[in-house]
C-alpha cells in the first residue's frame, strides 16, 4: 500500500452503483475502503479484483450504519488502515414503498437511518480528518425527490433531508471541505422482490429527454467530475437524462 496516495470510503460500494463508483476511484489511484452491510460474497470479490490490479489498496468493513457505533468504528477503521481520509461518498440506501396507514416506526428508523442519519454522523466523524486533507463529501441523492412517487413517502423524506444536510455541511465544513451531492435518475432499476412492472419502465424512459436509462458509471464519472471541480461545493447535481425537466 502507498500511504500517501488518497483515501476514500464508498458506503454501500459492494455492488450497483457503488461498485462503480469505487472501480473508477480505484482507476485513479485512489485507496478505498468499501463498506458494506450484508454484501459480503459482492464485495469480497470486487476487493479481489481490484487489488489484482493494486495489492493491499482496497480494505473492506461490515457495519450497520443506522447505528451510530457503526458509523464510529468505519472513520476509526480507515484512520487506523490508511492513516488518512481525503473522499467520502455517502451511497449506502434502501428505497422500498410505505403506504400511508401502515408505516411503522421500523420503516421510518430504516430509511431515516441509512439515507439520512448516516449520512450526517459519518460526515461529522470524518470532518476532522478531512479538513487535514481539504476534503470531499458527496451525497448520493435522487433526482426525482422534488416530485415524490407515490406510496413512498419516508423515503422521500429521507433523500429531501440529505439534499439539505448537503447544502448544510457545505456551509459547516467551509472553507477546507467541500461538500455536494448527485441525485441519479433512472440508471438503474430498484432491487424488488417483485420486478418493477415494464410498462411502468417504459413511462419513465419515455419522461427522460434522452429516452433511455442510464448506466452506474453515469454516476461513476459524476463523482470524478465533482471530485475534479474544485470550486463547487453545496451542489445537487442531477444525472437524469433530463427527466426531471421534461414536461
Amino acid at each position: 500500500m502507498e500511504e500517501n496516495l488518497k483515501t476514500a470510503i464508498v458506503t454501500g460500494g459492494a455492488r450497483r452503483i457503488g461498485a462503480a463508483i469505487c472501480r473508477r476511484l480505484h482507476e485513479k489511484n485512489i485507496n478505498l475502503l468499501i463498506h458494506y452491510n450484508s454484501s459480503k460474497k459482492e464485495v469480497l470479490a470486487l476487493q479481489s479484483e481490484l487489488c489484482a490490479n493494486r495489492k493491499n489498496s482496497v480494505q473492506i468493513f461490515a457495519a450497520d450504519l443506522t447505528k451510530i457505533n457503526g458509523c464510529l468504528k468505519l472513520i476509526a477503521f480507515c484512520i487506523k488502515y490508511f492513516g488518512r481520509l481525503d473522499i467520502l461518498i455517502n451511497n449506502a440506501s434502501t428505497y422500498y414503498p410505505t403506504e400511508i396507514g401502515k408505516i411503522t416506526t421500523e420503516h421510518w428508523e430504516d430509511l431515516l437511518g441509512i439515507n439520512l442519519k448516516a449520512p450526517l454522523f459519518l460526515s461529522q466523524a470524518a470532518a476532522p480528518f478531512l479538513k487535514k486533507t481539504k476534503g470531499s463529501i458527496i451525497n448520493i441523492t435522487d433526482a426525482n425527490i422534488d416530485n415524490p412517487k407515490k406510496g413512498y413517502s419516508v423515503y422521500s423524506i429521507a433523500k429531501a433531508g440529505l439534499i439539505n444536510l448537503t447544502k448544510s455541511l457545505s456551509q459547516d465544513l467551509a472553507p477546507e471541505i467541500r461538500v455536494n451531492s448527485i441525485a441519479p435518475g433512472p440508471i438503474i432499476w430498484p432491487d424488488s422482490k417483485q420486478p418493477f412492472d415494464e410498462n411502468y419502465k417504459q413511462i419513465v424512459i419515455k419522461q427522460t429527454l434522452l429516452k433511455r436509462t442510464g448506466e452506474p458509471n453515469d454516476i461513476a464519472q459524476a463523482v470524478e467530475f465533482i471530485l475534479a471541480a474544485n470550486y463547487i461545493t453545496g451542489h445537487n447535481l442531477k444525472v437524469d437524462g433530463g427527466r426531471s425537466i421534461s414536461t
